[in-house]
């Protein structure tokens, strides 16, 4: 059975496991994958490609837009311009209602063609302030045909049909050209609006311009924005539903921001998340996927006096320009109502944004949103890699970032789309269907593992070879290869590789068994490797393993991570999840695949001196207090040997006869403080604070006598003590004596015992501050 060996494993392993942060578990750097195949092949970094697109946004001007209205029209103008994560990208953004006399017009250019690099960014922000509602002096209709013709000409004037065209439109009503004189006669003003309206669609789509619309408050008309939906070009930036041009509709303008930046990551491709929003001062959370190359973090602040700093997920801040932790950083829309910081390589996880503003400013909420792409890779592998034609094989395709991170979320891949097939000599192409469901051969659900099985055609004669393609929004997509050769009746070698899932620190080791059984007459030699991973995170050994004519055995195969250096600094944020691929290659044989077995190793950071050694802290603490609660009952025990409680003081005649007695109750610091009264007319003992006299009960029986300014003397249970000329202290039986205690009587007869009495005026008594301890 499989062992997991750590080179520096600690006794607290389970309890450093306990406190490390379960992130997302991998970072995006800039190197490509080693590709699926026999050997790991290194390749060269290189920088993320980002789609563009040319953009426009129509909005509307109408005279129905109250200011609440249009200033979140303009919010959500900047939100989608300062989001978008490509440099290349172009947008022009109009105002629109209808042109109800011969000065005026339907149209307002706010914007022109901007490309959104740095310096477009951050200037976008103040031509759409330029957008306004516009008077009833001015035209106040909702003129559709004006705002279509108007995007499709500034999107397939002088740009790249090669770049997808998108045009969104926003309102709050529906088409309205009963007051336009262009459109003829006042009867048939709204059927001419209607034909030209389906004109203007039929050349958006000839132009290949997407129309996507978004209708707020209760007035517009969804069937006719589904019908401008429906009208444009169809074909999105990648063929998914999602991508497909569709109208969107929500019940008031604060929801128009939000909802245009999800509009415009379906048309653009990109993902999209919402975060919190809160009223400053406040810190927001915003998440990051670990499949980002790049982002844009949001920032609607409504109010330009809010200022914003952005921490990543380890609680840095970061700078709103250059580079930081291999990260690249860009601001856009400093001191306006809406920022974005564009990230380039963020690292993943949970970011914060801190929202602080001045007295007086704190009323409106601050949002905040993320707009993203990403890389996502797959690790594809056949079960048996070289099946018998007639036998059913096993498909597996994972997902992964692009260094060979294992990725967990499903909400990372929503919408992905896997088609995979099997090709090869002596048959047609194959369909196969892989699923994440749990079901059939997918031992789990959601696990980011799809499965499918099939069986090799019984006319298989040669190679074979199965594909899977990975296509989903906002992800780049891409398609994974195994190759194998259909097997003989019997393969001279076969082989079983057993790896645990390995829970281990950097420069650990992992430890499984490789099953070997030799038919032949000959040796063979197995080449070991380390596929769809990172060069340097993982290596297997031995590389090589000979097999004896013959031999039917285990050997023993490592799998080394590497030392910390490799990880980048990664590990700084948490655990990462490292998912390669072993592969067992029979050299003799021709080079066919043996072995295509995934490995999942969760790298944690090193711990440190806390983590290793916190049972020694908790052993010495658990010490300390047995120690402590040692003490305290060693003291407890040695006051309550020592309390006079329960002693019975007589005092005693020279003739030995008892002529009083007096019970002690519990003294100060165990000193019981007494005054002999009238020693010679009818003497008796009173209670005295600070009087001469003091008794302590000794721990080796009897009592202790402490005179003022005399010294002390010891008291036994069956002797006496001079107090005065004519008195003596001696013990009595103890009337309340202390449990497990007991003394003997005392020697002398008692003649004449006297209750406690009441002192003279002047004298002292019983009311003194040791009444309490009684």
């Amino acid at each position: 059975m499989a062992t997991v060996r750590a080179r520096r494993q600690s006794r607290g392993g389970w309890a450093r496991r306990g406190v490390v942060s379960a992130l997302s578990g991998a970072a995006v750097l800039v190197s490509l994958l080693a590709p699926a195949g026999h050997d790991p092949v290194p390749v060269a970094e290189s920088k993320p490609a980002f789609a563009s697109v040319n953009y426009a946004v129509a909005v509307d001007e109408s005279a129905s837009l109250a200011a609440d209205d249009m200033k979140a029209e303009k919010a959500a103008a900047a939100r989608i311009a300062l989001g978008d994560v490509s440099s290349s990208s172009h947008v022009t953004v109009y105002g629109f209602a209808a042109a109800e006399s011969g000065d005026q017009r339907a149209v307002d250019p706010v914007c022109p063609r901007t490309t959104l690099d740095a310096a477009g960014r951050e200037s976008i922000g103040g031509c759409v302030g330029k957008l306004r509602s516009r008077k009833k002096s001015e035209g106040t209709g909702t003129d559709f045909p004006s705002a279509i013709r108007q995007g499709v000409h500034e999107l397939s004037t002088n740009t790249d049909p090669s770049v997808p065209r998108v045009l969104f439109l926003l309102t709050d009503g529906e088409m309205d050209v009963t007051g336009s004189p262009k459109y003829g006669d006042a009867a048939h003003r709204k059927a001419e609006g209607e034909r030209q309206l389906t004109q203007e669609l039929k050349a958006a789509a000839a132009k290949g311009v997407q129309i996507w619309p978004l209708g707020f408050g209760p007035a517009p008309d969804k069937a006719q924005l589904d019908r401008m939906a429906a009208g444009g070009f169809q074909k999105g930036c990648v063929e998914l539903p999602s991508a497909r041009p569709k109208a969107g509709k929500v019940s008031g303008a604060k929801d128009v921001g939000p909802m245009l930046e999800k509009v415009f990551a379906a048309a653009h491709c990109l993902r999209y998340q919402q975060g919190t929003s809160k009223r400053p001062p406040a810190t927001l959370e915003i998440g990051i996927s670990p499949l980002a190359t790049v982002g844009s973090i949001v920032v609607d602040k409504s109010d330009p006096a809010v200022t914003v700093t952005y921490f990543d997920p380890s609680g840095h801040k970061v700078p709103t320009s250059g580079t930081y932790k291999k990260s690249r950083f860009e601001l856009a829309g400093t001191g306006r109502a809406v920022e974005a910081l564009k990230i380039t390589d963020p690292v993943p996880g949970v970011w914060k944004v801190k929202a602080e503003a001045p007295e007086g400013h704190r009323s409106l909420p601050v949002g905040v949103s993320v707009l993203w792409q990403g890389e996502l890779r797959g690790a594809i592998t056949m079960d048996p890699p070289s099946p018998q034609a007639g036998q059913k094989t096993t498909v597996t395709m994972r997902l992964q970032t692009r260094e060979g991170y294992e990725i967990e979320d499903p909400r990372d891949y929503a919408g992905l789309r896997v088609r995979s097939e099997l090709t090869g000599d002596g048959f047609a192409p194959v369909a196969l269907r892989l699923t994440d469901d749990g079901k059939g051969p997918d031992p789990k659900a959601s696990d980011g593992s799809f499965t499918g099985s099939v069986t090799i055609p019984k006319s298989a004669d040669g190679a074979l070879k199965v594909s899977g393609t990975l296509t989903a929004s906002g992800l780049s997509a891409d398609t994974r290869s195994e190759e194998g050769v259909t097997a003989p009746g019997v393969l001279p070698v076969t082989t079983a590789l057993t790896l645990p899932p390995a829970d281990v620190h950097p420069g650990a080791t992992v430890t499984g068994t490789l099953a070997v059984h030799n038919t032949s007459d000959t040796p063979h030699t197995l080449k070991l490797s380390v596929a769809d991973l990172r060069a340097g995170l993982v290596s297997v050994g031995p590389a090589d393993i000979t097999v004896k004519p013959g031999e039917s055995g285990t050997r023993n195969v490592t799998v080394e991570v590497g030392p910390a250096g490799v990880f980048g600094g990664r590990l700084d944020d948490g655990e990462l999840r490292l998912g390669g691929t072993v592969t067992v290659v029979d050299t003799t044989d021709h080079d066919r695949t043996l072995v295509r077995s995934p490995l999942s190793v969760r790298v944690t950071p090193e711990p440190g001196f806390w983590e290793k050694y916190w049972w020694v802290f908790v052993i010495a603490a658990a010490v300390i207090a047995l120690v402590a609660v040692a003490v305290l009952a060693w003291l407890r025990q040695r006051r309550t040997r020592r309390d006079p409680y329960g002693l019975v003081l007589q005092l005693v005649s020279e003739d030995g006869d008892i002529v009083g007695e007096h019970p002690a109750g519990h003294g100060q610091r165990q000193w019981y403080e007494f005054a002999v009264v009238e020693p010679h007319r009818s003497p008796r003992i009173e209670r005295r604070n600070h009087g001469p006299y003091a008794i302590q009960r000794s721990p080796e029986g009897g009592a202790v006598l402490r005179k003022r300014g005399g010294g002390r003397s010891r008291l036994p249970t069956s002797g006496s003590v001079p107090l005065t000329d004519t008195l003596s202290l001696s013990l009595g039986e103890e009337t309340r004596p202390p449990k497990a205690r007991r003394t003997r009587p005392s020697r002398f007869r008692s003649r004449t015992t006297s209750a406690p009495t009441t002192p003279a005026p002047g004298e002292g008594g019983s009311g003194s501050a040791y009444e309490s301890y009684e």
